[in-house]
């Protein structure tokens, strides 16, 4: 959210309903990418020709009710060799799917319902292309900016921006999702310079398993809860205060578990944070450069860590650039090495491939960019961390999130 669209701006407040939502691949309408799906697969992905049958498939957030959003969750498929991405229709039903996880199967894909009447949205994804929505459930606050799910794959997790809470579901054999099992609003500290209140804007699990962190930017704060994997709810053993008006957005771990990188929203920085596993202690350093413009003109929105912990990569909004960081001391520091045009403008979100997200290094980084209607697609090198261009830029729009799987 932040800097991104209100919620306010957001017209449609759907209610939130349990029961199973009507789900359809919009038949006869355009792909992403502006072309039309043919009759006989009614928008679903294609059988795989033989030239593409490595193609891996990608999901696509957005927003459904601003002027120029989609219409549900975009379908697309990418060739995990070239980067090139291909459009194969939209899965329509899902209101605001501003950001997508998968559950760790993989058979399962969760979208935010970000509006007034928060909501979380389960599908199940088929091999075929023919989606199928599981149901709603509401999260109990407003504007859900983000989801994850716990690594065990029994629960959900989502932080509600507007109303500065987060939740958690029960997720069930099927993976649809169960009533909501907890809700916690962070009341305190009190809100940053130029805030009204608290402001979710993240929840993510430690790599150790025994903690979920959440991400507040309107407090300034970070949250550390336990949760209960056995009642699915959450207690808050610790807090770590940001310098005021910082504005976190999102927070990375290293893949060592030690240390995790947080993105600042309203002061343009990074930060490096120690992490102690055995009390869930966050420990921010000092504030540094995104080598991108200033506070006021640039507001970074995601940090990614690729997965042999090398290289880490940062999103900048405003200046429309992503900033690359040479991970060193075992993940306690971050050089900057430099800043690349990300081929859009306002990129809110990125991700890496599978292959960039393995301990080998290379694969890919996705950048949506939400104002250019776009999904910018780079090679990682293995070596250096140097991106490097896939090619043009893939029509999306109003392109929110980037799911690659």
């Amino acid at each position: 959210m932040g800097v991104g669209i209100s919620v306010g701006a957001l017209a449609a407040t759907t209610a939130v309903v349990a029961a199973t939502a009507p789900d359809s691949i919009t038949p006869g309408g355009t792909t992403p990418d502006g072309n039309t799906p043919s009759a006989a697969t009614g928008g679903a992905a294609p059988a795989p020709s033989r030239g593409r049958a490595a193609d891996r498939p990608l999901f696509l957030g957005t927003y459904t009710s601003v002027e120029g959003g989609g219409t549900g969750v975009g379908l697309a498929t990418y060739a995990p060799e070239t980067g090139t991405v291909s459009g194969t229709g939209t899965l329509s039903g899902v209101d605001n799917p501003s950001y997508l996880a998968a559950h760790p199967n993989g058979r399962t894909l969760y979208a935010v319902n970000e509006q007034e009447d928060g909501g979380v949205t389960a599908i199940a994804l088929a091999d075929d292309g023919d989606h199928r929505i599981l149901g709603t459930r509401a999260t109990g606050g407003a504007g859900p900016t983000h989801l994850s799910v716990h690594p065990g794959g029994k629960w959900l997790l989502s932080a509600n921006y507007t109303s500065g809470s987060v939740a958690v579901h029960p997720i069930e054999a099927s993976g649809a999702l169960g009533e909501r099992t907890d809700l916690s609003t962070h009341s305190s500290p009190p809100p940053g310079p130029g805030q009204t209140g608290p402001h979710a804007h993240q929840i993510i699990t430690a790599p150790d398993g025994g903690h979920v962190l959440a991400v507040d930017l309107g407090n300034d704060t970070v949250y550390t809860y336990r949760l209960d994997t056995s009642a699915g709810t959450l207690t808050r053993v610790s807090y770590a205060s940001l310098r005021p008006g910082a504005g976190p957005r999102h927070l990375t771990f290293h893949p060592s578990g030690a240390f995790a990188y947080l993105a600042n929203e309203l002061d343009n920085t990074v930060v490096v944070c120690a992490y102690d596993a055995g009390s869930g202690q966050l420990t921010p350093g000092e504030p540094q450069s995104t080598g991108a413009g200033s506070a006021g003109s640039n507001f970074p929105a995601q940090l990614v860590v690729t997965g042999n912990g090398a290289f880490a990569y940062l999103a900048n909004r405003g200046h429309n650039s992503l900033t690359r960081y040479a991970v060193e001391a075992d993940g306690a520091e971050l050089r900057l090495l430099d800043t690349v045009p990300v081929g859009g403008d306002f990129p809110r979100q990125l991700a890496l491939s599978p292959a960039g997200a393995a301990g080998s290094g290379g694969g890919l980084l996705f950048a949506a960019n939400q104002r250019s209607n776009s999904v910018t697609v780079f090679h990682i090198d293995e070596e250096t961390g140097e991106l490097r261009s896939a090619g043009a830029p893939f029509t999306s729009p109003v392109a929110v999130c980037a799911l690659p799987l």
